[in-house]
């Protein structure tokens, strides 16, 4: 029986309590994010945000929707700690990676607060399996200040387009070029920065490229999950350097 239609006792102990009749539609988003171990969770009412930075230069966040839970709860404003991302996705991915035909595992999120482990209820097939994960003090996020007002390129393309053009590159060369007006400026961006990316870009159907006038980088991800709801993908990336007149 799922979790979300079980009745539970005492939940008003935790702050944050979440429940999924699917757990792969956390993981797989959450792989699309994985590119270090450690990842820092915010939550409120309106859902779960999942941020991973590498080198104040690259940051990945995942949005799960309120909507997307069979249960969610938030007891404060906000919630937030930080978490082993790579121990998150082994638990969450317990029973397997690719469950039978037919079958899922059914999740249920619990935190208590600061200083307390999140807690993990997996059930498939019967069996249920309980972890618990350290949480540690999250550290302070990079603020890209990403403003639409600041933005003076946009695309929105199918994503199939863009693997076409990616497969096509030359990953081992160190940067890369993005073009999207004939205007001035241009900028280059590390292709080891981008390359996490391509895991989002994988499972998405649609995707957003921004650039605005210092730079800076936004692609978002408009991804399917297997029931058919939209969740996205976003990553921030510093530029490399810009473009000189006589680079051109």
């Amino acid at each position: 029986m799922p979790f979300s239609t079980q009745s539970h006792s005492g939940g008003e102990q935790y702050v944050l309590t979440a429940s999924l009749d699917n757990a792969r539609n956390l993981s797989s988003l959450l792989r699309a994010v994985h590119f270090q171990d450690h990842a820092t969770c915010f939550a409120t009412a309106n859902g779960l945000r999942v941020t991973v930075e590498d080198a104040k230069c690259i940051q990945a966040n995942a949005f799960i929707q309120a909507e997307i839970f069979q249960e969610f709860h938030v007891q404060e404003e906000s919630v937030m700690f930080r978490i082993n991302l790579a121990v998150l996705l082994d638990c969450l991915t317990i029973f397997g990676a690719s469950s039978s035909p037919g079958t899922s595992t059914a999740l249920r999120m619990c935190y208590r607060g600061y200083g307390y482990p999140l807690m993990l209820f997996l059930e498939e097939g019967g069996v249920v399996t309980v972890c618990r994960i350290n949480t540690q003090e999250p550290e302070d996020l990079l603020d890209f200040n990403f403003c639409s007002t600041n933005v003076i390129n946009k695309i929105i393309l199918q994503s199939e387009g863009l693997r076409e053009a990616f497969s096509e590159l030359d990953m081992t060369s160190e940067v890369l070029q993005i073009t999207m007006s004939p205007d001035k400026p241009y900028f280059r961006y590390k292709i080891s920065l981008l390359k996490p990316s391509t895991k989002a870009l994988a499972l998405s159907c649609k995707v957003s490229i921004r650039t605005d006038n210092r730079g800076f980088l936004s692609l978002q991800y408009m991804i399917r999950n297997e029931d058919g709801q939209i969740c996205f993908v976003e990553y921030y990336c510093c530029p490399n350097e810009e473009i000189t007149d006589a680079e051109l």
